[in-house]
């Protein structure tokens, strides 16, 4: 019972007192009497029922809850292209059945025979999802597959994608690899759908070498506001930035001659995302041992893509009551907004195995000063939200 029926519960009650007391008092012929109890009592009957409808009338927004989509999906990236919603995530584990790509060279079983962990030969596909309110997703299943990239043969991980003269890219990176004789790297596929389907767009690897120390996976494309495409990338505790030239078939050197420069900000692990706002470069990292409960995002800010870039803090870690390891995330604005969202993988309380990730949603705010404010994990997620198409 709410505040609002109480209320007018004991107004009921006292105009009835009213009514039935001092009025037939005050008022002695009968029929005047029957009468103004009728009124106040007929007044007082539509407060209380309009009261009692009123919490049915109130409508409960739907919302996406957590995770987004089923499956056990890590290392999420969400864009927006066309008022649509689209997350591009790494296929972590078999969930419900095993999903396999059907076409497996002999040249790929052979580079397959490098692998450090046998479940990295699962990982040979990128699925997508898409959505048009942030709650209903659709999946696209295998927008990439190694079919379409010769090279590539596992470890296909943490996909980032862009849009440029009416054409998607898809930057990944693929087979894992350890020194600079194996073959691999991050690579690059394109398509004129977001949906798919991607071929490899220049038949090898865009970067296949360790470039100061960082191992070539996790890349992220970002777009600044003067035109130039960068490349942000690294594992093992190191961060690269590279310029992207026109046709993302290789990379344009820096004024000092280096095609790379190393960015790594203190506490750094792998999971680079960057985002630019009211002039400032957000760089945003994951943190800890990916399969631990210490695994987080943490950022830094510069005016500059370049840097430097010192730590400020944590936006994002595990709450042990709702979810584990809650990390490698990325951001999405709402287009003409200051409302932001972040996707990231967790592992529920119901599972111990490192690869059992999940891909969920919450808001992310900012302080009046320009700081992150940390976010807070839930299972509800968010609520619908649709984007206004461009009149």
């Amino acid at each position: 019972m709410n505040f609002f029926y109480q209320s007018f519960h004991i107004l009921f009650t006292c105009v009835r007192n009213l009514a039935f007391g001092t009025l037939l008092k005050i008022f002695t012929p009968k029929s005047l009497k029957m009468k103004i109890i009728k009124y106040i009592t007929s007044i007082a009957c539509m407060l209380l029922l309009a009261t009692t409808s009123y919490p049915q009338q109130k409508k409960i927004e739907k919302s996406s809850g957590n995770p987004i989509f089923p499956g056990w999906y890590a290392d999420p990236e969400a864009r927006i292209f066309d008022q649509v919603y689209w997350v591009f995530p790494t296929y972590s584990d078999d969930y419900d059945k095993p999903d396999r790509s059907s076409v497996i060279s002999e040249e790929q079983k052979r580079l397959q025979k490098n692998t450090i962990n046998p479940q990295y030969l699962k990982q040979t596909f990128l699925d997508a999802f898409s959505s048009t309110d942030l709650v209903t997703w659709k999946k696209h299943a295998h927008v990439l597959d190694i079919k379409d990239v010769k090279w590539a043969a596992y470890s296909m991980w943490a996909p980032s994608i862009t849009k440029k003269d009416g054409k998607y890219y898809l930057f990944f990176g693929a087979n894992d690899i350890q020194n600079d004789k194996e073959t691999g790297g991050i690579g690059v596929a394109v398509s004129d759908n977001p949906g798919g389907p991607f071929k490899d767009h220049i038949g090898k690897p865009l970067i296949d070498k360790f470039y100061n120390n960082a191992q070539p996976i996790d890349q992220f494309v970002f777009k600044d506001i003067d035109g130039q495409y960068y490349l942000i990338y690294g594992g093992w505790q190191h961060c690269n930035i590279g310029k992207l030239n026109n046709d993302f078939t290789g990379f344009m050197p820096f004024e000092d001659g280096s095609i790379f420069k190393a960015i790594t900000p203190d506490k750094y692990v792998e999971g680079a995302f960057m985002i630019l706002r009211n002039a400032k470069y957000y760089l945003m990292w994951s943190e800890g041992n990916w399969t631990g409960p210490d695994y987080s995002v943490a950022y830094a800010m510069a005016d500059s893509p370049l840097g430097p870039f010192k730590r400020i803090g944590k936006i994002l870690e595990q709450d042990p009551a709702i979810a584990t390891g809650a990390g490698h995330h990325s951001v999405i604005c709402i287009p003409g907004t200051d409302e932001w969202y972040i996707f990231y993988h967790r592992r529920p309380l119901t599972t111990t195995n490192g690869h059992h990730r999940e891909t969920c949603i919450e808001r992310m705010y900012f302080e009046k000063n320009d700081l992150i404010k940390p976010v807070k994990i839930t299972n509800e997620g968010v609520g619908i939200r649709m984007i206004k198409s461009k009149r």
